[in-house]
């Protein structure tokens, strides 16, 4: 007799929490700080959980029939799931069944598609990957100034979704002597290089005119050129322990000088390395991670150690595949620019259409679009699509939408660099 679907998922709602229960339960013990729920974590990143209370292990064994069920009709149950919850936070019923054993994680990962083919955010992989190409993820950041922390949150907007949005990342912003540092995490109140959840950072120059994207995982192996890499020491493969994270270059945005304020709100220009502009043509396609790269311990221990300098990569003038086949107009990097606003006679202000979007006027509020030459064979229709929209809609609130080829990682980045101050910009 067939089980009914609502009760299917009940049920995995509980493996689920038990799952949960469990790893809180041990980290009480050892005295350690865990996360709610509403942060997401990579399945990778999470240590091995401690031994198991005699309790749960009863639960777990009671349980066992789920892990033994045939491939096809586990493959419908987790297909059904997957198209049932579309939402946070229902879409965890999805997560959880990533969490059963391997055979359910194997198959559910086969199951969830990527942002760029189903528009949703399931796995802390889907904040790598492009978002869709028909319509934006949208997404609104809440700034902290106690903390100087940002917190971006999948949503319209918290006054629609309350206490129910999906927490995605979050930046901590350090001021240095030379530059100014934004530190980005899939935690909020962990921002250490050394800590798993640590995944790339915002560097700014002196003026605050040029900020790069450091990516704490290394670039797409399809599209990385071999000078892209960091180079491993098989001799030292058995003596060298997990280290912190590398800093991969993966994208620069510069804004233009304005020191007299003459030329109107900021102009800005952002080039991002490791997507071609290919990726924008007819039958291009952008750069997608699978996996956390950095999640595998034999990539993690061939880290180089850098005596006297942090380690990290710089690319070159474009981060694509460099193949014979492929001409050199394809290989060259995607390069962003700011829509220009209208100047509104009426208003005495220089205005954008957002669509709903941003309702308060600030310095901060942009939008982004493809800056393609004529020679590149860009569509006329994608040179005007809005790839990235930002701006105010309250106190330190502040709304993100996006879309492919841009990460949600690379748009939060971009969008950081606007909170930094640029006296010589406006």
């Amino acid at each position: 007799m067939m089980m009914p679907f609502r009760t299917i998922i009940h049920e995995l709602k509980d493996v689920g929490e038990g799952i949960g229960n469990m790893y809180r339960k041990g980290a009480e013990a050892k005295h350690m700080h865990w996360h709610g729920k509403s942060h997401i974590a990579p399945e990778c990143f999470l240590p091995p959980p401690p031994s198991p209370p005699s309790s749960f292990s009863s639960i777990v064994s009671e349980r066992s029939r789920w892990a033994s069920l045939p491939p096809e009709l586990l493959l419908d149950i987790i297909q059904r799931v997957e198209a049932s919850e579309t939402s946070w936070p229902a879409r965890s019923v999805v997560v959880a069944c990533a969490s059963v054993c391997r055979s359910w994680r194997e198959i559910t990962h086969s199951v969830v598609k990527t942002p760029e083919q189903c528009g949703w955010l399931t796995f802390p992989i889907s904040l790598k990957q492009p978002g869709p190409r028909d319509a934006p993820i949208q997404c609104f950041i809440r700034r902290e100034r106690v903390t100087s922390t940002y917190h971006l949150y999948l949503g319209l907007s918290p006054a629609l979704t309350c206490d129910m949005s999906k927490l995605l990342l979050a930046a901590k912003k350090i001021r240095r002597a030379t530059c100014t540092e934004f530190l980005l995490s899939l935690v909020p109140d962990d921002f250490s290089r050394d800590s798993n959840t640590y995944i790339g950072k915002l560097r700014s120059n002196f003026l605050g005119t040029k900020f790069t994207i450091m990516d704490g995982d290394p670039p797409h192996d399809s599209a990385v050129p071999l000078n892209f890499k960091l180079q491993q020491r098989d001799h030292l493969k058995p003596l060298l322990p997990r280290v912190a994270a590398a800093n991969y270059n993966v994208g620069t945005i510069s804004y233009e000088l304005n020191v007299l304020r003459t030329r109107g709100p900021r102009r800005m220009c952002c080039t991002m390395h490791l997507i071609p502009i290919s990726a924008i043509q007819e039958g291009g396609i952008a750069p997608t991670p699978s996996k956390f790269t950095n999640c595998d311990n034999e990539h993690a221990s061939t880290m180089p150690i850098l005596k006297g300098k942090k380690p990290g990569v710089e690319c070159g003038s474009a981060g694509t595949d460099d193949s014979p086949g492929s001409t050199p107009s394809a290989r060259e990097p995607l390069i962003l620019k700011n829509k220009a606003p209208r100047w509104h006679e009426q208003l005495q202000c220089w205005c954008l259409n957002f669509k709903g979007r941003v309702t308060v006027a600030s310095v901060k509020n942009f939008q982004l679009i493809v800056a393609a030459e004529p020679s590149q064979n860009v569509a006329l229709e994608e040179q005007e699509k809005v790839i990235l929209q930002f701006g105010k809609i309250g106190k330190d609130i502040f709304t993100m939408d996006y879309r492919y080829p841009l990460s949600a990682f690379q748009a939060f980045a971009i969008c950081l660099s606007s909170f930094d101050t640029k006296p010589a910009c406006e």
